[in-house]
């Protein structure tokens, strides 16, 4: 294991964000030991995200899962209810078929709490250890090193609308009821479209750009399959869109926002315009940026 000293925050590309909740508290009024490891599990759960790989389709795709060998936690300091916390993890090792991950948990700057958990890649049924898959070791090693984890690719219906149309289906249709004769128009057939790929060549998310008005573009359709969202590929998508629309010659762009997306779309420099309305029963507001 790392000696204390030498772990700091910058050496972690991913860091989950927690806040302490009242029912984490023990007698002593700090947070009871056995809960850091729920907070390092709900951190790896995002490592996976930042990674682009949902975890159950990419263990079955790799015919095989992982399996918690070891878990050892070295305690610092104590947090206390109501801290923000944020706990770091990345891959120290990889060997040939086991994964040593290191995890820390920060109070700003200050180190409460430190370890490592190794998995074991196995047979998901009998647990019989095999070597883990070249695939999955350099998606890994990839994202430590500060690579993209997504590629963007930009398309016509005709090549992108099978995987835009799946996740859309997912999204719109099956999780926020959305009709089916609501979703599909005939505007997919002569925008621009946009998907992201992970490294295993699975569609995550999608967006489209068409002509609103002369000189304005209008982006829609903007769908992250559930479990990947808060891992930035939604803004890849839309910077993909935007990068493309300025290209195309465009001075704005609007979009219409579900409100629960306010704050994604926010953070990318738009602004909302007009009243708050209402699409297919699911709250919206107009929002636009400069080009």
């Amino acid at each position: 294991m790392s000696t204390t000293s030498s772990i700091q925050r910058r050496d972690f590309r991913h860091f989950e964000r927690l806040r302490v909740r009242w029912a984490e508290i023990d007698a002593q009024k700090i947070v009871f030991n056995g809960h850091y490891l729920a907070y390092v599990d709900t951190a790896v759960g995002g490592y996976w995200r930042a990674l682009a790989l949902p975890y159950a389709e990419t263990m079955e795709q790799l015919g095989g899962d992982l399996f918690v060998r070891k878990s050892t936690l070295e305690y610092l300091g104590s947090a206390r209810y109501d801290d923000q916390l944020d706990i770091g993890v990345r891959t120290l090792k990889i060997g040939n078929s086991s994964m040593t991950i290191q995890a820390a948990v920060f109070r700003g700057e200050e180190l409460l709490v430190h370890g490592e958990l190794v998995y074991v890649f196995a047979d998901a049924a009998s647990q019989v250890p095999k070597a883990v898959p070249q695939a999955l070791r350099a998606a890994i090693e990839a994202f430590e090193a500060g690579e993209a984890m997504v590629t963007v690719k930009l398309g016509e219906w005709s090549a992108l609308g099978g995987d835009a149309q799946r996740i859309r289906q997912q999204v719109f249709v099956d999780e926020q009821k959305i009709p089916a004769e609501m979703e599909w128009d005939a505007a997919d057939e002569g925008c621009l479209h946009a998907v992201a790929y992970n490294r295993f060549g699975r569609a995550l998310a999608t967006g489209r750009l068409l002509e609103h008005v002369p000189g304005v573009a209008k982006v829609g359709r903007m769908a992250v399959l559930r479990g990947m969202r808060s891992g930035r590929i939604g803004r890849e998508v839309l910077d993909a869109l935007m990068r493309e629309g300025r290209v195309r010659g465009y001075r704005e762009v609007l979009l219409h926002a579900q409100l629960s997306a306010l704050n994604f779309y926010l953070r990318a420099g738009f602004v909302e315009r007009g009243e708050r309305f209402e699409e297919a029963g699911i709250g919206h507001v107009e929002m636009v940026r400069g080009l």
